[in-house]
């Protein structure tokens, strides 16, 4: 079967659907809380995350197969990601065979060698899962049948991320990651509270819950290894992301002035290749791949396979919020764990704020990926058309 048609269009969120049904308690943890960035260090955008980050939509990708049947696909970042696709690689796609994806990907890797980086990725991505859902349809089968998930019986274990752990005990999550406040510029008082927030929330959920903490490439070495010595007490489960993605060299220097510290990391990183530099240096512990950023299923199923053969686990960044990381996590061996970004209010039950019906949520930290064809997403052609913004 070949590929009759290929389209990229602007979508809302790719993480929280639309509007809640349920009134909230109170705020989400995201609309005030500060977060430690990289533009920590200009005071004019240190507070907010949201007041430097471009605000283009999301994207959703629909392959059109010669038979009529469809596959969907969704990433970030808007116009340069949708003129990627649908201005270069969609007509190059059409007449290809549709349900050889490890060709396809390969072959967009090398359409997009000129001008690789991570908006390629992302057009990749999207495209890529895509694919993947079309292929799952015409074999009547979901994608994390056709990768081998027989060897998982059980529900995959599910860890919330966000600032509103309170809310998160409620619904049962028994692991919990928190987004780091402060960085460099807050010096020690910046420490003082960063400790003061993980020991308020260590004593919350009690001491054998599971505690992270997401640092956002905020950190310098010094601050990065000063923290890792601040928080040794608290039993963390790793520090992620401490240093800016391309620091390899400061992010060895870490490891090595941290003995025993779990560290994790790559949502930034966009292909395979740095995944495989860290594990030859030994540099990160976890490797955190994003299924909509690194190349789609087929990039992250690689990473997994790197990660494997190494010994190490892997779970992707927000791998549980999008039926695509679900299928890819529940299907690889390596994979102990799934991350659920919650930027709902508190009081907002969680499946009111899917993208898409299909879904699942977790339930009380746990989570089975939908069994219907391709990745169960739960829309007709139209209700897919009509996510367009």
């Amino acid at each position: 079967m070949k590929i009759r048609s290929v389209h990229a269009f602007a979508i809302r969120s790719d993480l929280v659907g639309g509007p809640a049904r349920t009134p909230a308690r109170r705020p989400a943890w995201v609309d005030h809380a500060e977060v430690a960035n990289p533009m920590s260090y200009h005071p004019r955008f240190k507070r907010l995350r949201a007041s430097w980050r471009p605000r283009w939509p999301s994207v959703a990708c629909i392959v059109t197969a010669e038979d009529g049947q469809w596959g969907l696909g969704m990433t970030r970042y808007g116009s340069p990601v949708i003129a990627i696709i649908n201005e270069h690689l969609a007509p190059l796609l059409v007449g290809e065979a549709c349900d050889d994806v490890d060709a396809l990907w390969q072959m967009l890797q090398r359409l997009t060698s000129p001008y690789a980086g991570g908006l390629s990725c992302y057009a990749i991505s999207a495209l890529d899962l895509a694919l993947w859902d079309l292929r799952g349809k015409h074999e009547r089968s979901p994608v994390h049948r056709l990768l081998g998930s027989g060897a998982r019986t059980e529900p995959i274990p599910v860890y919330a991320t966000g600032n509103d752990p309170d809310w998160y005990l409620e619904l049962g999550f028994d692991r919990f990651k928190l987004a780091c406040p402060y960085g460099p510029t807050d010096g020690e008082r910046g420490l003082d509270a960063n400790e003061a927030l993980l020991r308020d929330t260590r004593a919350l959920i009690g001491p054998a819950r599971q505690l992270m903490i997401d640092c956002w490439m905020a950190f310098d070495l010094p601050y990065a290894v000063a923290f890792a010595e601040r928080v040794r007490p608290l039993d963390l489960g790793w520090i992620e992301d401490p240093l800016m993605p391309e620091d390899f060299d400061g992010l060895a220097a870490l490891r090595a002035a941290t003995p025993g510290q779990v560290l994790a990391g790559g949502e930034h990183w966009y292909t395979p290749e740095p995944f495989e530099r860290v594990l030859r240096a030994g540099s990160l512990d976890i490797l955190q791949p994003d299924i909509g950023w690194a190349g789609g299923l087929s990039g992250c199923r690689r990473v997994a396979e790197l990660a494997q053969a190494a010994g190490k686990p892997m779970i992707l960044h927000a791998g549980m919020n999008t039926a695509y990381g679900q299928h890819l996590s529940y299907a690889m061996p390596n994979v102990p764990m799934g991350e659920y970004f919650v930027g709902a209010a508190p009081g907002v039950p969680l499946e009111e704020v899917r993208l898409t019906p299909g879904t699942p949520v977790p339930v009380a930290g746990r989570l089975r990926p939908s069994d219907e064809p391709g990745f169960g997403l739960g829309l007709t052609l139209e209700a897919a058309q009509a996510l367009a913004v």
